[in-house]
């Protein structure tokens, strides 16, 4: 094992012994340290002053208790995180996710992702995450709103525009962050509209906000395909989950001229070989709050199905936008045998480690979460600069925005792939990007 092997293990013990029982944070630190150890063969300095040490350190962990009462008048108590990551580029940005899986090591995992996924904006934000282990579904509005209200009366106290800036994830959409804006709006007495993006357009949302996650998934997508010499236009394509992110990358890649052959969500997945109709997607999904199922009782020429897996269909482009570690190696061995060429993670980290280095044995062209998701928080970055300058921007200025945004994206980690000789590694030229810059202003601005 060579010295830089040896130095890198050793971060990686130190992570382990430290957090231990988080395997998702685990899977995230992993894949970017395996990417530095190039780096710092060619340049050692990023190891001085404990940088990497420090960088695998949440600079501050909040967890507290949310205690709210049900529409039987029962008291519930959910437990509420907010891990401030890093801030070394700008406050603390990422979103808050509801939903019964959440514990501190998948917040940890997701705050630490967002690090480089927001360095790589080129926007001055720093990475951070939180959320609750409370689930939306089932509840009615009342006890949506009464625990929103719960969750903020502890939260409001460590955010700020100029300090830690949430936004929305899974399970929470503009309705919880309506509770939340108003409750934090109420406990400080002012309205401070740079607090949370993701807010109702009448109130200091921006457009393309909603989309922007999916869009950017996409125009990254295009991106990828370009370079090498392929289109959007005529390609058949996968996206796993029907939620916000997969609706809206369905969308977009229908628009530039492809045809979505498969969606699906927790229950099941559809098969849609002539293409999916998006306004009853989204009628049965964000109005009804229904199940794909409902869809396709209400559609021709799709398929609903309980068993299998949606990898098993046949495409050039598959989108994981569903949740992370959805996709594994046997998944991939599928898509590949299908003839899939090209793979961007609309998700968070929804790809195992099994599966990414079967698609990187295979040739297979892969856009990672911390690079092809961006454009939300970059769509979020852009809300921030509308408060702050209480202005509105359409949305075909936004949208041009976050396009451009997602070609640079894509531009500087092919770039620094190849910097690096690992041409056409997307992982690679993601992390170490996002790596670099990070790491350039902590040392920067000392040991803190």
């Amino acid at each position: 094992m060579s010295t830089i092997d040896q130095e890198v293990a050793g971060y990686y013990d130190k992570v382990l012994k430290r957090n231990a029982g988080e395997p998702e944070f685990h899977q995230a630190v992993a894949e970017v340290l395996e990417s530095l150890k190039i780096v710092l063969q060619k340049d050692p300095h990023y190891a001085d002053y404990g940088l990497i040490e420090r960088l695998c350190e949440p600079e501050r962990q909040i967890i507290f208790r949310v205690p709210w009462i049900d529409d039987d008048n029962n008291v519930r108590v959910n437990r509420g995180f907010r891990v401030q990551f890093n801030s070394a580029l700008g406050p603390y940005k990422g979103g808050l996710r509801f939903h019964p899986s959440v514990n501190l090591g998948i917040i940890k995992f997701l705050g630490f992702e967002q690090i480089f996924k927001n360095s790589l904006t080129g926007l001055p934000i720093g990475g951070g995450k939180g959320g609750s282990d409370f689930d939306p579904k089932g509840r009615s509005e009342a006890e949506i709103m009464r625990f929103c209200q719960s969750f903020m009366t502890e939260l409001w106290r460590y955010i700020g525009e100029y300090r830690d800036v949430p936004a929305g994830d899974i399970g929470v959409g503009g309705r919880e962050v309506g509770y939340m804006f108003g409750q934090y709006r109420r406990l400080v007495n002012q309205h401070e509209s740079g607090v949370l993006t993701g807010k109702g357009l009448t109130w200091g949302g921006s457009l393309v906000r909603k989309e922007a996650t999916g869009y950017g998934t996409v125009y990254f997508t295009d991106e990828m395909m370009r370079a090498n010499g392929d289109s959007l236009d005529g390609a058949k394509v996968i996206v796993s989950g029907s939620g916000n992110v997969a609706t809206y990358a369905m969308q977009k890649a229908q628009e530039l001229g492809a045809t979505v052959v498969g969606f699906s969500d927790s229950s099941g997945w559809v098969e849609t070989p002539n293409g999916v109709d998006i306004e009853l997607l989204r009628d049965v999904k964000e109005n009804r709050r229904g199940r794909v199922s409902e869809y396709v009782e209400e559609t021709t020429g799709a398929t609903f199905h309980k068993d299998g897996s949606i990898w098993d269909l046949s495409a050039d482009v598959a989108l994981p936008c569903a949740t992370q570690n959805e996709l594994n190696g046997d998944h991939a061995k599928a898509l590949v045998d299908n003839g899939v060429k090209y793979v961007a993670e609309g998700a968070n980290m929804p790809s195992t480690h099994e599966a990414i280095e079967l698609f990187r044995a295979k040739k297979i062209c892969f856009g990672p979460g911390k690079a092809a998701n961006a454009g939300g928080v970059a769509t979020s970055a852009l809300e921030m600069q509308q408060n702050a300058s209480r202005d509105s921007w359409s949305f075909d200025y936004t949208d041009n925005r976050l396009r451009g945004i997602m070609s640079n994206i894509f531009n500087i980690a092919a770039n620094t792939a190849e910097e690096y000789d690992r041409a056409g590694d997307y992982i690679i030229g993601a992390n170490i990007a996002g790596f670099k810059k990070v790491a350039d202003a902590m040392l920067a601005q000392g040991v803190i």
